[in-house]
């Protein structure tokens, strides 16, 4: 709910604080004391259009916040940390500055944003019902959600029944429209795998066989050159030929340290260090001999390794970077062929789908239909007898729900068609077969006509009234908002008004600017809007009364006389028949 506004500089107000809370809180004052202007700081505060000429006289800049409380309200908390806002105690702080020369800016919950994001956030807070105000319910999106919600259960069901079967049918038809529209692509894409498939089979790489050919590649391109190396390697490490070797070598070394190695043990472990080493060349000249032995010089396989090098290369330059990526892209194409050679398999199970869901839904929507009448009589004959407690005896309010004909489809299978429903061709939509329109006949005989057609400006109001009141428990707004709700009412009626605002407070936090003393009993808390004049310049501010002051203000409201003895009789009277009211 929203706890407190503050405003400033704001037409006649200067300064002030507004304290709420739950419940119904009105705000009284004698004719351009400013009552108003709370309700225009409600509308900067939701988004509204900022009115330069709104800024009071004298004053650079005029500035609305509210202290709304998110205890109940997650989704609001999220978005308001979304933007970059802070929740702070379970609150946030909305605010709107409106400069003298134009210019507006907008705060949620300390950061910056554009208005437009100040009224996404807040618009769901509060529904304001005035003469000038574009009004919740008067959208047809909001009707149909406030029947459903009005319809409970039953309806929420049928409404889920049938939003499943409306997203399912949805996806199917997707499918199926991209199968079919896709068919020739598909067609080519399947040939151009299975050439490729049958290129890396008849290939057949294995992995690891491109660096294998490489190497083998370059060992018989060189063969010569490698054989006549370890060939004198072999002669320098043990010669044929008589000529010095590094066995020789070796072995010379170690018989000088054999000489003395009886001498000192060091010279012992040298001579023993150089055996070791004769050991190891000898093993190494017949290794390089036999390495020599094994180099062939073979142009036939050299030229079998050259061209089967080539092959792999063809692969990977169409399929992949290497041998490896090339039998990946295989086993994925092998896959991918399956898939597209089902694809007149897959049209035909999704078209048989299709239709299977098409008659499903049709059948949902008019358990959806038949469910939203039921709810839509209740809902019209309880506004119809809240209309005839506020002074609108002979009004009715009527919710009709309409479908939208078609002409029959030259392809009932073509995606996107009407639905056919009992005989006949209906526009479908994610909501249902249904539009719903609430009707107001506002005299006897009169044609029920839509709500912004049919009713008055005080009508709407009562109107409005009514219809929150049936909805009262169904409502997902925390807040409501009523400004001279009671414009034409008066007598009984005037009571009528305000036990049904307090009713609507039961469930709701209720906030009513009224002249009518009988509302202003009602209230859970009063506020009255006093102006005084310092000679220059008219200033207001709000004041919350007492149960003293109350009785004053609504003596003020009756007889135009704050101290009549009658008057203060009356409005206790009045007070005390408005809390037995509200305690039954």
């Amino acid at each position: 709910m929203i706890e407190e506004i503050r405003i400033q500089s704001l037409g006649v107000i200067d300064c002030s604080t507004l304290e709420l809370g739950p419940g119904l809180t009105v705000i009284t004052g004698e004719t351009g004391a400013g009552k108003t202007m709370v309700v225009t700081a409600l509308g900067l505060l939701l988004g509204g259009r900022a009115d330069s000429g709104a800024v009071r006289t004298g004053a650079r800049t005029a500035r609305v916040e509210g202290v709304v409380v998110t205890d109940r309200l997650p989704d609001l908390a999220g978005a308001v940390e979304e933007v970059g806002g802070t929740v702070e105690d379970e609150r946030v702080v909305l605010a709107r500055n409106v400069a003298a020369e134009g210019r507006s800016r907008a705060f949620v919950g300390g950061a910056s944003v554009p208005v437009a994001t100040l009224a996404s956030i807040s618009e769901p807070l509060v529904a304001v019902h005035g003469q000038s105000d574009q009004h919740r319910l008067l959208r047809p999106r909001a009707q149909r959600e406030a029947l459903d919600r009005f319809g409970g259960e039953p309806v929420a069901e049928a409404a889920r029944a049938y939003r499943e079967l409306f997203d399912r049918l949805r996806a199917v038809e997707s499918e199926l429209e991209e199968v079919v529209t896709h068919a020739r692509e598909r067609a080519q894409e399947a040939d151009l795998l299975r050439l490729g498939l049958e290129e890396v089979e008849a290939t057949a790489p294995e992995p690891g066989e491109e660096q294998r050919l490489a190497a083998e590649e370059t060992r018989l391109g060189f063969a010569d050159t490698l054989r006549t190396a370890a060939e004198q390697a072999r002669e320098a490490l043990s010669s044929e030929h008589g000529r010095p070797d590094a066995l020789a070598t070796v072995g010379a070394a170690r018989a000088l340290l054999d000489g003395v190695r009886e001498h000192d043990p060091e010279a012992a472990a040298l001579a023993d260090r150089l055996a070791e080493l004769g050991y190891v060349l000898s093993d190494l000249a017949t290794d390089v001999a036999s390495y020599a032995a094994r180099i062939d010089t073979d142009p036939a396989r050299l030229a079998g390794v050259s061209e089967r090098r080539a092959a792999l290369g063809r692969l990977t330059r169409k399929y992949g970077e290497s041998v490896e990526e090339v039998l990946a892209w295989a086993e994925r194409s092998a896959l991918r062929l399956v898939e597209l050679d089902g694809t007149d398999d897959r049209i035909e199970q999704l078209r048989a789908e299709r239709a299977t869901l098409r008659a499903a839904l049709a059948e949902a929507g008019s358990a959806l239909t038949a469910r939203r009448a039921e709810a839509a009589g209740r809902l019209g004959e309880q506004v119809t007898a809240e209309l005839a407690l506020l002074a609108m005896p002979h009004a009715r309010l009527t919710v009709a729900l309409r479908r939208h004909e078609a002409e029959a489809p030259a392809d009932p299978d073509a995606p996107g068609v009407p639905l056919l429903v009992d005989g006949g061709w209906w526009r479908f939509a994610p909501s249902g077969l249904d539009e719903v329109e609430l009707l107001l006949a506002a005299n006897t005989g009169s044609d029920p006509r839509p709500l912004d057609k049919g009713a008055s400006g005080g009508e709407l109001s009562r109107v409005m009234l009514a219809v929150e009141v049936a909805l009262a428990g169904t409502s997902p707004v925390p807040t409501f908002v009523f400004d001279e709700v009671d414009a034409g009412v008066g007598g009984a009626a005037a009571v009528e008004v305000g036990r049904r605002l307090a009713e609507l407070a039961r469930t709701s936090q209720v906030l009513v600017v009224t002249h009518l003393p009988q509302v202003a009993a009602y209230a859970d808390r009063h506020v009255v809007v006093q102006k005084s004049h310092d000679g220059t310049i008219t200033s207001s501010g709000l004041t919350l009364l007492d149960d003293e002051a109350r009785e004053h203000e609504l003596s003020r409201m009756m007889a135009g006389l704050s101290g009549s003895d009658t008057a203060i009789a009356h409005a206790r009277e009045l007070l005390e028949v408005a809390r037995a009211a509200r305690a039954g």
